[in-house]
């Protein structure tokens, strides 16, 4: 995979309504200094947007979810489709995974499968570089051993190579979206939505709604009018739990255009509680992306995760 191809692989995995009765307030207590709305219920609640946003900028919780769910067994059903030019399904991937935790360890294996067009090549590789993407995030078959949920410095550590300094771009982008990443050639620093150079081109807003029977808090980051093709994040929206500030749900939505490359990237995850820890439930991803000297790429996907004694 060349370079270029990795870099969109990374963009490519990190995808609102309006408010109604909002006042305009400046967080004051962090370098994080764009107005944020919030509505009458949240203002009400004496909520404290200071601390919530710093709260915002250092949150794990939701890549502490995806490493719980290395730590329990359970059943997915996949749907993998690639798009043709005209919009039809040229090839596919339909299964059943199960991931087994024995002796502290977890290999995946395969229930069923289905498998249409050139989605796998003839050696058994991945055909298409979002198939790759998928089986890096949601399966091994090699044991993976001792493995745990802390977070603390792994969310930052990036190990020797251009294989892990990837991996760490990856990680970034979906589980601390805003933060700076290094690396993305042309990129020109949009990821980093919370800096001043790119948080004015933003509409940030807080409200608060129930969401699967749960009170949580609904953080959300539109682009500002006039700037909808001048940034990387069309949608960010975010649900925390009120009472511990666990990711409930997450969708993002980012596209961007270069001469060596262009993406359209929709993703939406949701997580429930397992054991008293958070896990991945559902995740949908939507994407159509282009790299220069290769084929435009049209795939989606959709994973819906069954934990045992749930």
């Amino acid at each position: 995979m060349t370079t270029i191809g990795r870099v969109i692989l990374v963009v490519a995995t990190a995808a609102f309504l309006p408010l109604a009765g909002t006042a305009q307030i400046t967080d004051t207590g962090s370098i994080f200094r764009a107005p944020i709305a919030m509505d009458t219920v949240v203002i009400k609640s004496g909520f404290d947007i200071n601390a919530f946003i710093r709260r915002i900028r250092t949150d794990s919780s939701f890549y502490k979810a995806f490493r719980s769910m290395h730590l329990f067994p359970y059943t997915a059903k996949n749907r993998v489709y690639v798009k043709g030019n005209r919009g039809d399904t040229i090839a596919s991937m339909i299964s059943t995974t199960r991931q087994h935790i024995n002796n502290k360890c977890r290999t995946n294996s395969i229930l069923e499968r289905t498998v249409t067009g050139d989605y796998y090549k003839k050696n058994g590789d991945n055909n298409y570089y979002t198939g790759a993407l998928f089986d890096y995030l949601f399966f091994t078959t090699v044991p993976v051993c001792n493995e745990d949920d802390i977070v603390a410095g792994n969310l930052s550590r990036k190990g020797a190579g251009k294989m892990e300094a990837q991996k760490y771009r990856l990680k970034q982008l979906i589980f601390n979206p805003g933060a700076k990443i290094s690396g993305i050639p042309l990129m020109a620093d949009h990821e980093n939505i919370f800096d001043e150079s790119e948080s004015y081109k933003y509409n940030f807003s807080v409200s608060m709604k129930s969401y699967n029977g749960e009170t949580c808090y609904i953080f959300t980051i539109t682009p500002r009018k006039s700037f909808e093709k001048k940034v990387l994040y069309n949608t960010l929206v975010t649900w925390f739990r009120k009472s511990d500030y666990a990711i409930l749900a997450r969708d993002y939505s980012l596209s961007y255009h270069t001469l060596l490359y262009d993406f359209d990237v929709n993703m939406h995850v949701k997580t429930i509680p397992i054991r008293a820890k958070n896990c991945p439930s559902e995740v949908t991803y939507d994407g159509n992306w282009h790299i220069f000297t290769k084929k435009r790429e049209r795939v989606s996907f959709t994973t819906m995760i069954e934990y045992d004694n749930h």
